[in-house]
């Protein structure tokens, strides 16, 4: 059976106090409607359609590279619900199947439960709801079910009775039917309320009244509690970072104090990896088997090799690939990089756009200078080379294998296989240069350690003869 996704993202978000479209508010580092498509993304839909209200193009913008296969539908007037998904109607014309109907404030549904939805159509029903428990239920629509199962009505919060306000089983406003059926229902939908708009929920009392079946599916509240304000992003951030560390232990991850570590959406962990406390992993991050993670580290967008090391204090950025085994130590960051494997980049230095060659080693306070103000260079490092502490690589540039730049040096020019880069100025001695220092540095401070301002018995001016070094 085909089936089509259709995501509701066209709300304005007032309650959230920002410029910026509800939806697009970030979760585990991605937008809250990463999360939907994503979810319904694992059941396969053939048609996956995003309704966006006057901020369509933002809306557009967001999908990217990460849903290209995604479609827009503009409601020009956020009319309600129903009026959100007749808006999609033209792009679903001919599209014979089911259509799910999603929201994209509400990022933590789970693939398996929208399935669970879209499969109780397998049955008698013609229209499934998904709805919760809570036991806080004030606020929600009711769902209220039958002896039968079947769902009778959904009644909100304000209307309801005295007794249906004792049901703890509410209404998450997602919907899955066939398309003909969903799209000849909510024709019959009617605007006849307080707000003047047309509400996907009222299509139960539409399909019980033309003898269809109805039924409601019930996942957790956890997973179905929508976003509208920045207390509930915060609420479910918490949820998302509960959700993933648990996920992490259970699948042979070492985490030495969990509330303190924060997982971005995408992240891959492999088994025996450890994690030390405050370690914060951004959006699209791959950590293989064994690697161990260092306190007050940040991560994002990144591949880290099995076996390797990261921090203390290290900052990993986007399109950076460490190998196997490779070392990455304390106040050291890395961008747009490939650190092959059994490499060493032990402590404070910046490496940007580079490739470094397998078994290389990167002194202390090394910078490769990949921006000339205008546009990004690459630098090469090849395997087993050696870069003295403090040198300074000036992209583009080339550091072939097994070669070496002595400590202090700044690198413009290409340095052959096995050859020693030496570019600084030649040292100078003084002759008994420091002794005369201090003599005249001494006969300027009295005996309170304060200066005395006498200056004839000064020594004469330090000898500023080369010595041979």
């Amino acid at each position: 059976m085909a089936l089509a996704a259709v995501v509701l993202a066209a709300g304005g978000g007032t309650r959230m106090n920002s410029r910026i479209p509800k939806t697009l508010h970030q979760l585990a580092g991605v937008p809250m409607l990463h999360h939907v498509l994503d979810s319904v993304g694992g059941l396969c839909p053939d048609r996956m359609i995003v309704v966006a209200g006057e901020r369509w193009r933002e809306i557009g913008s967001a999908l990217g590279e990460f849903a290209p296969e995604a479609e827009i539908a503009l409601q020009p007037k956020q009319l309600g619900t129903a009026d959100a998904v007749m808006a999609a109607r033209k792009a679903l014309s001919g599209f014979e199947g089911r259509v799910v109907v999603l929201y994209g404030d509400t990022p933590l549904v789970r693939s398996s439960t929208v399935n669970s939805l879209v499969c109780a159509l397998d049955g008698d029903a013609d229209v499934a709801i998904l709805g919760f428990r809570s036991e806080d239920p004030s606020g929600y629509g009711r769902l209220i079910t039958s002896s039968d199962g079947g769902l009778e009505r959904i009644v909100e919060h304000k209307d309801a009775k005295d007794t249906e306000r004792l049901v703890d089983f509410c209404n998450s406003g997602i919907v899955c039917a066939e398309a003909a059926t969903l799209f000849s229902l909510l024709e019959n939908v009617g605007s006849d309320n307080a707000a003047g708009e047309f509400y996907l929920t009222d299509i139960v009392a539409v399909a019980n009244d033309e003898g269809l079946r109805c039924c409601a599916i019930e996942g957790s509240e956890e997973e179905l509690h929508g976003v509208n304000s920045r207390v509930d992003l915060a609420r479910a951030e918490q949820s998302f970072q509960e959700r993933a560390r648990t996920a992490a232990l259970k699948e042979g991850v070492t985490l030495m104090a969990p509330d303190t570590i924060f997982f971005g959406f995408g992240t891959i962990l492999g088994v025996d990896v450890v994690i030390e406390p405050h370690v914060v992993i951004g959006p699209q991050v791959s950590i293989a088997d064994g690697a161990f993670i260092r306190s007050f580290s940040h991560l994002e967008n990144c591949c880290v090799g099995r076996g390797a090391t990261v921090g203390p204090f290290a900052r990993i950025r986007p399109g950076t690939k460490i190998g196997k085994g490779t070392r990455i130590g304390n106040f050291v960051e890395i961008k747009a990089s490939v650190v092959s494997d059994d490499a060493k980049v032990p402590h404070l230095s910046y490496v940007g756009d580079t490739e470094v060659g397998a078994g290389a080693n990167i002194g202390a306070g090394t910078i490769t200078c990949n921006y000339d103000g205008v546009s990004k260079h690459r630098t090469r490092i090849g395997d087993d080379a050696f870069i003295g502490s403090n040198s300074t690589l000036i992209a583009p540039v080339i550091i072939s294998d097994g070669a070496v730049t002595a400590a202090g040096s700044v690198i413009t020019h290409d340095v052959p296989p096995k050859a020693i880069a030496i570019a600084r100025k030649r040292q100078m001695n003084l002759k008994e240069g420091a002794d005369r220092l201090f003599r005249r540095l001494r006969g300027n401070v009295g005996s309170d350690n304060k200066p005395t301002g006498r200056t004839s018995n000064s020594p004469a001016p330090l000898d500023e003869t080369k010595s041979g070094n």
